[in-house]
């Protein structure tokens, strides 16, 4: 089995990740992919929509949150569940990444986790050796 690019951290009624990725482009990728996994198991996902997305923030700590909100809405406001994510193009202020997703079935998949909010709380996102970390809490 292949080691996941994030580790889960404790934290009170949140969930708090850690985030790696080899690269900026990388570590964006695996966030987006690490919150899809929290929401519902990637196993059973199959794609059948493909949404491309525009993010803003005035840093990269910003555009993780950011970013991530708009993941998340996906879920919360159109049921889609997040099969695969392609960077591309991002600087420290922009990103621009295609979604692929599919359409939620209750009886077909288990909902892990009912994430309500990406929060600013202890928010990093930062070069470290070997690539870059993020560090994101979700409110469940």
């Amino acid at each position: 089995m292949m080691k996941k690019p994030y580790t889960l951290l404790d934290h009170t009624a949140d969930l708090r990740v850690r985030i790696f990725g080899q690269s900026m482009a990388g570590l964006f990728k695996n966030a987006g992919l690490a919150l899809g996994e929290l929401i519902c198991m990637p196993g059973k996902l199959k794609p059948d929509t493909s949404t491309t997305i525009e993010i803003t923030g005035e840093d990269p700590a910003d555009l993780m949150v950011n970013y991530l909100r708009e993941i998340l809405y996906l879920w919360t406001g159109r049921d889609q569940l997040v099969c695969g994510i392609e960077i591309l193009d991002l600087s420290d202020r922009a990103l621009s990444v295609q979604i692929k997703s599919m359409d939620y079935r209750s009886e077909k998949h288990a909902i892990l986790n009912e994430i309500k909010a990406v929060t600013y709380h202890q928010i990093a996102v930062e070069p470290v050796a070997g690539g870059w970390q993020a560090t994101v809490v979700f409110d469940i």
